[in-house]
């Protein structure tokens, strides 16, 4: 693509983009009376027009059902959960009874550690990321502790060479490699939080395999943003939430794969509760948990209708439009950006009297998806500020980076053009 930093060049790409009716369907929030510069998809994604809708059907059920909603609702509630499973399959590339939707990231990785890190006294080590977002920290570092383990022993950080942004693919392949038999699981984030930098998921698996460890992902930055292809990887488990790329509102449901051949395994070790055992036989109320094969035996609980209504609301926008779409668009729109601020980098600014914009998100389109990450090398919090100021909604991370991520769903490229122009602004300041 040969891209133009003119207002000419991003309205016409708008004209012929394809999915430009569905920035109609989200609310963009307004500052000072103007439409604002979205581009914090990648920490909360915006919401859908049809989110109130969807949830008044739930509220008005209830008021008029009660309890028997759970049977006579629209969408009963008693299977709610069971709407996503084809839906979110397609996101995540996974069969039907691989996914399910369930409680908060965080909770349900921990759920799932307890299935898949099963250390002993011999093969009791975790390879992960050095600097992980902080939630996969502390689970991982209480995982290790509850089994008895330190650790500073038994966390396998894998970090960026020196003087590096990204992590390098061989190096995490070596770590696997080189922990062998001591090593019980992989858990990384398919997406890193900070640089964006994918990671090559069906290697590490593989890798993780050879050895005899489990290999799992945090995919809180992945999913509805990258092409996922979980089952056929062959992945042990993954989990993600809703509130970014796939747009369900603050703290919205989470959800978990876990791979067919385990799902088929009832004898793997996990937390019960009442909504994991098998259908039949649930109102029973018999002692013995009896999982269901599908990752739905990992529940707990029964569905937060109010939450999964603002999921669904999203998720219906997901298969309506389709992944194939999304990351078509997804490329042109973040190579735009990529283009806009090289260019302002080095037109308005110069390097050697240290003030620039170094992009550390990878070009590679097979180690990236929406985000782009900046450090604005000679400027402080003040540059963040007066974007915000103007209207451009981003993400500010200490000393000097800033990440934005734009969303093929409802950013355009008249966004990106406009982002441009407020950028020369505040740099010349």
């Amino acid at each position: 693509m040969n891209y133009e930093n003119s207002i000419d060049f991003a309205q016409k790409m708008d004209e012929q983009d394809e999915l430009k009716s569905y920035r109609d369907k989200f609310y963009i929030p307004v500052i000072n009376g103007k439409q604002t510069i979205y581009f914090t998809g990648n920490s909360l994604g915006l919401q859908p027009k049809s989110t109130q809708k969807y949830i008044n059907q739930e509220l008005e059920d209830w008021a008029q059902w009660g309890v028997e909603g759970h049977f006579h609702a629209k969408n009963p509630w008693f299977a709610y959960h069971e709407m996503f499973t084809e839906p979110i399959s397609k996101i995540v590339g996974a069969l039907p009874k691989e996914v399910v939707v369930m409680n908060n990231l965080t909770v349900n990785l921990n759920l799932l550690m307890v299935s898949f890190y099963r250390p002993t006294k011999e093969r009791y080590k975790i390879v992960c990321e050095a600097k992980a977002f902080p939630s996969d920290q502390y689970a991982l570092e209480m995982q290790v502790k509850s089994a008895g383990f330190n650790p500073e022993d038994a966390l396998i950080e894998v970090a960026p060479r020196e003087g590096e942004r990204t992590t390098r693919h061989e190096d995490i392949i070596d770590a696997i490699e080189k922990a062998g038999s001591s090593l019980a699981c992989v858990m990384i984030g398919g997406v890193n939080y900070f640089t964006g930098q994918v990671f090559d998921m069906k290697a590490i698996t593989e890798a993780a395999h050879k050895v005899g460890a489990n290999c799992g992902f945090d995919l809180a930055h992945g999913a509805g943003n990258i092409e996922l292809k979980l089952h056929e990887w062959n992945v042990d488990f993954a989990c993600w939430c809703s509130y970014k790329y796939l747009n369900s509102g603050p703290g919205g449901v989470s959800g978990v794969f876990v791979h067919e051949r385990h799902c088929n395994n009832t004898e793997l070790p996990r937390f019960a509760g009442w909504w994991g055992h098998e259908k039949e036989t649930r109102f029973l109320m018999e002692k013995g948990f009896k999982p269901m094969k599908s990752a739905e035996a990992w529940q707990m609980s029964n569905a937060p209708v109010l939450t999964m209504a603002a999921h669904k609301a999203s998720i219906d926008i997901f298969d309506e439009v389709g992944m194939d779409k999304l990351l078509k668009k997804q490329r042109l729109l973040s190579g735009y950006l990529e283009f806009v601020v090289d260019e302002i980098s080095e037109t308005y600014l110069n390097k050697s009297e240290g003030k620039w914009l170094e992009i550390i998100t990878p070009r590679d389109w097979s180690e990236r998806g929406c985000q782009v990450s900046v450090i604005a090398h000679g400027f402080g919090r003040a540059l963040f500020d007066k974007l915000l100021n103007e209207g451009v909604i981003s993400d500010w991370r200490e000393p000097n980076a800033i990440r934005m991520a734009p969303v093929p769903l409802y950013n355009s490229f008249e966004d990106i053009y406009r982002f441009g122009e407020i950028l020369i602004k505040a740099i010349s300041q």
